[in-house]
Formats: C-alpha cells, structure tokens, sequence
C-alpha cells in the first residue's frame, strides 16, 4: 500500500505548466507540515515538502490556491532512479497528489495577512 496524507500550508504559489505533445497540466508547489512532537529545545519543527499534481486538479490548484492556503493532499509517493553527471545513481522522493482540498475559503485574489 502507497498512501500518503498531508495537511499543510503552501509555502509558495503553485507552477503550473502543460506537457509538451500533450497538453496535460502538471502543478508544483511545495506545504509546510508541523511534526507532531517538539525538538530537544521544546520548539515545533517543520519539514517542507514538495508535491507535484496533475490533471484539472493541477489548473484548480494554479487558479484558487496560493502562498499560505491550507490544504490536505491525498497522494502516493514515487521514488525515480536517475544518474548523475558522475555517474552515480541517485534517487528523488516525490509526493504525487490524487486529491487536493481546500482548507480554508479564502480567493488566491484575496491578500493574505
């Protein structure tokens, strides 16, 4: 079993882009997800992931989310295998979404505070 779910805010407005040949969207954009345990010195610590969505979902995501939305990601995560100019084969996590909702009502038009 495959599946990952995250609830986070966006640290930056998603990219959108199309696949060449294809026209299919693909959006990137990167949440900031809270440890449920504090460090040594009582503090919260973050980790800030990358997530990659594809589809309609991409476009939505690109047009009613930006910088500091909360949303809750339903995804798989996907190890790629690739060589480096060295030679060496190294390996990418990516968080690859099925589903993105939408926390909180505010417009990616609205300033956000």
């Amino acid at each position: 079993m495959n599946h990952v779910v995250l609830i986070g805010r966006l640290t930056r407005d998603p990219e959108l882009r199309y696949i060449a040949g294809t026209g299919t969207p693909v959006a990137n954009f990167a949440i900031a997800v809270d440890r449920e345990f504090s460090g040594k010195d009582g503090k919260k610590e973050t980790d800030f992931i990358d997530i990659q969505v594809w589809g309609k979902s991409a476009e939505n995501c690109a047009n009613y989310i930006g910088k500091g939305s909360l949303v809750a990601i339903q995804a798989s995560l996907r190890i790629d295998s690739y060589q480096n100019q060295a030679g060496e084969t190294r390996r990418a996590t990516r968080v690859n979404a099925n589903r993105v909702q939408f926390l909180d009502t505010k417009n990616k038009s609205e300033k956000r505070l």
